[in-house]
């Protein structure tokens, strides 16, 4: 870590970096990270903007919120990763939550780490629920879900404007028994 990284608890960095404000009526409800690593040398608002472009869009992912998606996502978003069949643009994460939500109806999000540093923010997310729905024509049993992504989002004008991301698929695939071990 270099001398302009600073890694504490998500309130704590907010406090030492000058930006507690990012913790007011703007972003009360969302997500959380457990640990916060951020390059101080950034100024206060660009951190504050991209912290909670990157907290709205997690907090879609927990709670399935299409108004904190449309909040995040910059109007001409792009996914750098796009998974054959999903749309491009804003459309695609809001389809792709329907779909997992539809199997996973008490799906939650949490961020284990977020790292800020230049126009980036990666977010290392942990999700966990029960197949209780339909994935496809399969039914849940209420099996446990809990896997693992890695997002990193390219910030402009405080709006997720790019996202490359990898997701434990095989596991959730596993995990929904539609994949052997």
């Amino acid at each position: 870590m270099t001398s302009h990284a600073l890694s504490c608890s998500f309130a704590a960095a907010l406090m030492l970096c000058g930006v507690a404000s990012a913790t007011g009526a703007d972003d009360s409800g969302l997500v959380t990270p457990q640990i916060l690593i951020v390059d101080h040398s950034l100024p206060a608002a660009q951190l504050r903007a991209q912290v909670l472009a990157a907290r709205r869009y997690d907090s879609f992912w927990n709670n399935g919120d299409e108004a904190l998606a449309r909040a995040a996502l910059a109007q001409d978003f792009m996914d750098r990763t796009l998974p054959a069949g999903r749309a491009q643009g804003v459309a695609g994460p809001l389809a792709a939550s329907k779909f997992v939500r539809t199997a996973v109806p008490d799906l939650r999000c949490d961020v284990e780490q977020m790292i800020v540093a230049g126009d980036r923010v990666v977010a290392h997310l942990h999700f966990r629920g029960h197949f209780s729905g339909r994935f496809n024509q399969t039914q849940g049993q209420g099996q446990t879900i809990d896997f693992i992504a890695t997002d990193i989002y390219r910030i402009s004008d405080g709006r997720i404007a790019e996202n490359w991301h990898l997701e434990d698929n095989l596991t959730f695939m596993q995990q929904l028994g539609l994949v052997s071990h």
